[in-house]
């Protein structure tokens, strides 16, 4: 492979890259807890949008309940935007000749 479609591949790399974060900021998902109870939407760049927290959690007044089922909500969005920036990274580098074990 020559330097020149080296250079023109990285470049269209990098494009896609601000394509995929300016996508991935927009992009929304929800972390549940507690059968649903508590609710975290989760935008891209891992701001919390919102947070929901049923009436019944409140009724027990667990302060410890209510930490934990935030916390476990956050790291469930948390998570399934972790797993979205990684899938969508997989299917901008297909077909790109990059090194087994490779990561942006």
């Amino acid at each position: 492979m020559n330097i020149g479609k080296m250079m023109k591949q990285a470049k269209e790399l990098q494009e896609n890259m601000k394509k995929m974060q300016e996508n991935l900021a927009d992009m929304e998902v929800v972390g549940e807890s507690g059968g649903g109870m508590v609710k975290v939407t989760m935008r891209g760049d891992h701001s919390v949008r919102s947070l929901q927290i049923e009436d019944e959690v409140w009724a027990d007044q667990d302060r410890d309940l209510i930490e934990d089922l935030i916390v476990a909500a956050m790291n469930q969005a948390s998570q399934a935007v972790s797993n979205a920036v990684k899938e969508k990274q997989k299917e901008m580098m297909a077909g790109l000749p990059i090194p087994p074990g490779f990561s942006l």
